[in-house]
Formats: C-alpha cells, structure tokens, sequence
C-alpha cells in the first residue's frame, strides 16, 4: 500500500469533563488529549492499515514525547517530526454545546514550534520518499505567516514529485490574523488561492467554500463544485461535507464527491445521529475515509460511501481520532447502523 504523508499542527486537547462550562469545570478536573486536523487524518488511515507518516515540530520537552508516543501507539510514522528548542506546543480549549447550546473552542497556539519553524529545517526529499499521496488543511496557513509558507512550500515540493495532494479547508475564523488590517476572510482567501493550484483534491463544507473561495452558493451543489473546478483546473475531485442540524446533540450528516472528469456529482446516504458524543474530528475523518478509498481505487460512489461512513462513525467516538474499523465503517455502508451488540 502507498505511503500518505500529512502536514500540519498537533496541540494538546484540554476539554472540559461531560458538557460542563469553562467556568464550572475550572478550577478543576479536565480531560488532556492530542489533537489537529492533519495528524487526525494520519492516525484514522494508521488505523485504516495504511502507511500514514505526520510531519510537524515540536519542542523537546516531556509533553511532547508523550504526544509523539501517542501518534505510535495507533502506527502513525513520526520520523520526520521536527523537535525544536524554540517554540512551544499550541494548546486548544474545548467546552462541548449540549441542545441549542454550541460548542466553544479557545486557541492558544501563537509562538508554537510549527509556527515559527521555516521551510528550510524540512527535509522535502525524504518526507516525501516513496509518498503517492500528500494531506493538508486550510488550519496549517492560519496559524502564522510562516506556517502559510511552510504550506506552500510544501504544496509545491509535493506537486512537483507528481504526488497527489489533498487540502482540506477548514475555515476557522478565531485564526487568520497575521496580517492585520485584513478580515479572516480575506487573507484566507488569498492565501489558500495560492495553494489550491498545486491541489489535486478538494474536501470542504459548503461555507469552507463559499467564505474561503468568494463563490456564492445558491444550493446547487453540482454548481458549486463546477466553479471550483473551473477556479482550479488541476482538481480532479472536488468533496463536501454536508450538514443538517437541529441541536448540538442531533445532526444529519452525509457527504457529496464531484468527478471533474465526468462532470458527475454523488451523494452519500444521510446518517441521522441522534447522540453525538463529540463532533470534532469528524471531518478529519472523512477526509481519511476519501484518501483510504483513493488508495484502494474505489469507484467515485463508493469512495463517498466510505467517507461518510466513517465520518458518520466519528461523532460517537470521544477525542479527535476515529478509532473505526475498516469492518466497521463498511458494515455501516451496508445498513448495519442499529448500534446493535458485537457478541
């Protein structure tokens, strides 16, 4: 099987315990994870079976070889993590929305290893040895100036070994501001306009397309994906996310996938959940679904298939990571969704 290789940040997860307030869990108990998009797309394709490698820098400090033990307990290649003596490991805040009550994360990343590492301290050669697909987010630019440039860079170093890349947007508003006076908005729509001509790949909710490419969306999905395609011709699939919610604790979730070559749209089943245990890294999760059915060159309707389901699987699985069989994800494909007793 081909090697994947995922770039980007992974910082320590602090949520607070069941669907507490930061203000009644603090002081207090709170539950210590690692999470960030690229290295939850690493780890779901490890536990895919697939060789997943991440790349990131950390600082050298005990928390940081606790995080890089994690990523190999689930087989994730850390060989080419960068350890720092400057720089810190980014941290995010997690408070759980409950009902009609959202959910509310609180960065604290600014002056992380990955942030101020530069292009330079990467080896491109041997990162990408043996690589036939490259993963990225749209968080990664967000962070800082320099990291935009680590993520161009490395789009391009990719691009130009023939390597397929795949940017997931994540639009994340509470980032993008390292050049002020700009709006989020718009240095995250001129910065991922630079990367997403080296992008074989495109996944994104439909607001991540809309807010991040200026396309304005009028319900027609098969539309909106015939405009980014023809913004960036070098796509050759362009996929959505797509989401129907009522509450913090019930959404409809289901997935779409544009073949640019055939001009054909296909939607996945709609999974109605119903309890979400925690959403985040649901779409990380897609993602890994996507890539995994690329890899094992499933049809365009199928590769959809799996990426729902697995992102369906996630919202019942607490942390960042989805920790889905490949027997699992496929049996939910198949109708087995009743969450009936393996015995």
């Amino acid at each position: 099987m081909s090697r994947v290789v995922t770039l980007g940040e992974i910082m320590a997860r602090i949520a607070t315990p069941g669907f507490a307030r930061f203000q009644q869990a603090m002081p207090g108990g709170v539950n210590v994870t690692f999470a960030g998009a690229e290295a939850s797309i690493a780890a779901s394709l490890a536990y895919l079976g697939i060789d997943a490698a991440f790349v990131t820098a950390l600082p050298q400090h005990a928390i940081a070889d606790a995080c890089i033990a994690d990523l190999r307990s689930l087989g994730v290649e850390t060989k080419h993590i960068l350890r720092t003596p400057e720089g810190r490991l980014g941290i995010y805040f997690l408070e759980h929305g409950a009902n009609q009550r959202g959910g509310n994360v609180i960065y604290d990343r600014d002056g992380s290893s990955v942030a101020i590492t530069p292009a330079s301290a990467y080896d491109w050669d041997a990162i990408f040895t043996g690589c036939e697909w490259f993963v990225i987010s749209g968080i990664t630019p967000a962070i800082s100036r320099n990291a935009a440039e680590v993520s161009f860079i490395a789009v391009q170093e990719a691009a130009r070994r023939q390597i397929k890349v795949v940017c997931d947007m994540n639009y994340r508003t509470k980032l993008w501001r390292w050049e002020p006076p700009l709006s989020a908005r718009e240095l995250a729509t001129r910065t991922m306009k630079t990367l997403l001509p080296h992008v074989t790949v495109f996944v994104g909710g439909i607001s991540d397309a809309t807010a991040m490419l200026g396309i304005e969306h009028n319900d027609d999905l098969h539309e909106l994906a015939r405009q980014i395609v023809s913004q960036f011709p070098n796509l050759t699939h362009t996929a959505f996310t797509l989401r129907d919610g009522s509450t913090s604790a019930a959404q409809c979730f289901s997935g779409a996938l544009y073949e640019a070559a055939t001009g054909t749209l296909h939607t996945a089943p709609s999974y109605t959940i119903t309890q979400i245990i925690d959403r985040l890294g649901a779409g990380d999760a897609f993602t890994a679904g996507l890539v995994f059915s690329f890899l094992q060159n499933s049809t365009t309707p199928t590769a959809i298939s799996f990426a729902t389901a697995a992102g369906c699987l996630a919202h019942s699985i607490e942390g960042d990571y989805n920790y889905s069989t490949r027997e699992e994800i496929e049996s939910l494909m198949q109708g087995d969704g009743g969450g009936r007793v393996s015995r």
